[in-house]
């Protein structure tokens, strides 16, 4: 069995031409199926929710077949039985779309700006995401919690970036104070998440280097702890366990 190359290995011309063998194909099922799935927008939320399973699929596949990046998925036993909120590591796009196959029907707190985006915003609106205006506040706080409350109730997990974009592998954290806000309101686990995404599919440009993709859930934080205390212990779970996966990729 070939062992995978090192991921600070540097970008050789075969990387370069798989990268674009995978936009070729990336876009080539992505036009045609955004097209397609058109009129799911006036039909029940589990039809757009399967046309966004299929895409999402097709879009890990394309991945391992064309730019040689697999993945796997850690920890699931760690996840409670009932209601949680999932903080997790942001480092590539990969994690945006590979979340919606590791979790069933998730409800993930996505900046407002994206929501103009054509077909990818009506979709998502379509699918009960969560908004947020970044410029709007203490208002915006309120009405994450609002929403967020409403898709715990109906059973899906919701998902948060807690830095709020993002960051390039061994970049100095930031972790906003939403993440804080759900947590003392929502009542519920919070869930880490720690991942190397963003050594293999960079933060920006159109090159993906061939590798491994670790997605590991971490042990729950349980609720009730001081906000300070809370940010401490996410942000030391979620770096720590990154960094040991940098360092092992």
């Amino acid at each position: 069995m070939m062992q995978a190359p090192a991921a600070n290995a540097p970008l050789t011309s075969a990387d370069m031409g798989r990268s674009l063998l995978f936009q070729l194909c990336f876009w080539l099922y992505t036009i045609p199926m955004n097209i397609a799935w058109l009129p799911s927008l006036l039909l029940p939320r589990i039809v757009i929710r399967k046309g966004l399973e299929y895409w999402c699929l097709a879009t890990l596949w394309a991945l391992r077949t064309c730019a040689g990046i697999t993945f796997e998925v850690r920890g699931r036993e760690r996840l409670p039985g009932g209601p949680y909120l999932l903080a997790s590591k942001h480092q590539s796009m990969w994690e945006t779309i590979a979340i919606n196959v590791i979790l069933k029907d998730p409800a993930v707190i996505v900046k407002k700006e994206l929501s103009y985006v054509p077909f990818w915003g009506w979709f998502a609106h379509r699918m009960g995401s969560i908004w947020v205006d970044r410029d709007a506040g203490a208002s915006a706080l309120k009405s994450m919690v609002t929403e967020a409350k409403d898709r715990l109730a109906h059973g899906r997990a919701v998902v948060i970036f807690p830095e709020g974009t993002r960051k390039v592998p061994g970049a100095e954290p930031d972790y906003k104070p939403g993440i804080a806000a759900l947590y003392s309101q929502l009542g519920v686990p919070c869930v880490p998440a720690a991942l190397n995404s963003g050594l293999f599919w960079p933060r920006s440009g159109p090159w993906r280097k061939p590798g491994h993709i670790v997605f590991e859930f971490l042990e729950p934080i349980p609720p009730g702890l001081k906000r300070q205390a809370f940010m401490a212990e996410l942000q030391s779970r979620i770096e720590t366990r990154t960094a040991e996966l940098l360092a092992a990729s």
